[in-house]
């Protein structure tokens, strides 16, 4: 008798919660699908969307942060699909997670500010994909504008990431914002050389140099009369992508030159007087 009350009482419960439990699995398989081909989904759009955006003529700068923003918002509402799927209340769900945003985003103020300084780069432009900068004590080529963040790439192929808040507030230099850029130098010789023929011997490397600009005229004067040379400050102005080039060149001729021109590279030196 208490085995049948038993089995009773099992298939009471059987038959109270076998259709929730098939109607709520059922919702969360459906639920895990749409979250699954949603970010597949959303991966492939955005991947599909940047392909076109980087055949057309927008500027590169913006390429990575739309598709990344694009990628992020998508997920979002893959997410939330997923939520509705289950059968969870949208309108109080949607009032918990407005709560939740405001005490995430005091919480992630510093992220947020990286995202409004992503935006304002993108807007004023004060360096793009592909120019040198120098900022927050790091220098090199602007690789990407993410969403958060600005990737560097160096001379020597390491890749340095810069948050975009403290880019986009902070001081920086855009050694590629301008097509001409000046090249300076300081050569030093011996008191006892010919300061003019020094001179006349830079002059002559600098029209021998095609990549030299004539306009602004070069500038040769004596910078400093140290304790045992005489500086020459040397300063001409060159396109933005011979700079390099220019400046290595002009150091080898320099030394090969001086050499055969009976000038000399001094050493520190001191003088020493006795008395008996």
């Amino acid at each position: 008798m208490d085995q049948s009350k038993h089995i009773d009482k099992i298939n009471s419960f059987w038959e109270q919660y076998t259709p929730l439990a098939i109607e709520y699995g059922t919702n969360l398989i459906f639920a895990i699908l749409v979250l699954v081909l949603g970010f597949w989904f959303s991966k492939l759009f955005s991947s599909s969307v940047k392909k076109m955006m980087l055949k057309s003529n927008l500027d590169k700068s913006l390429v990575p942060f739309l598709s990344s923003l694009l990628q992020t918002v998508l997920k979002v509402l893959v997410a939330i699909t997923a939520l509705g799927v289950l059968g969870i209340e949208m309108t109080s769900f949607i009032a918990i997670l407005g709560a939740a945003g405001l005490a995430v985003g005091m919480a992630l103020s510093g992220t947020l500010q990286n995202f409004a300084g992503g935006v304002m780069i993108l807007i004023f432009k004060p360096f793009k994909v592909g120019d040198f900068i120098s900022a927050h004590g790091h220098s090199g080529s602007v690789k990407e504008i993410q969403i958060f963040n600005t990737l560097l790439t160096t001379p020597d192929n390491k890749v340095i990431i810069i948050p975009n808040g403290g880019l986009s507030t902070g001081s920086m230099i855009n050694y590629s914002g301008m097509t001409m850029r000046r090249v300076d130098w300081t050569f030093s010789i011996s008191y006892g050389d010919d300061y003019q023929h020094a001179e006349q011997v830079l002059k002559g490397l600098i029209e021998a140099d095609k990549r030299i600009l004539t306009t602004p005229e070069p500038f040769i004067g004596i910078n400093e009369l140290a304790s045992s040379s005489v500086n020459i400050a040397l300063r001409v102005w060159v396109n933005i992508d011979d700079y390099w080039d220019v400046f290595f060149d002009m150091n080898k001729n320099v030394f090969l030159v001086f050499k055969q021109e009976n000038l000399h590279f001094p050493f520190p030196q001191m003088d020493i007087h006795t008395k008996n």
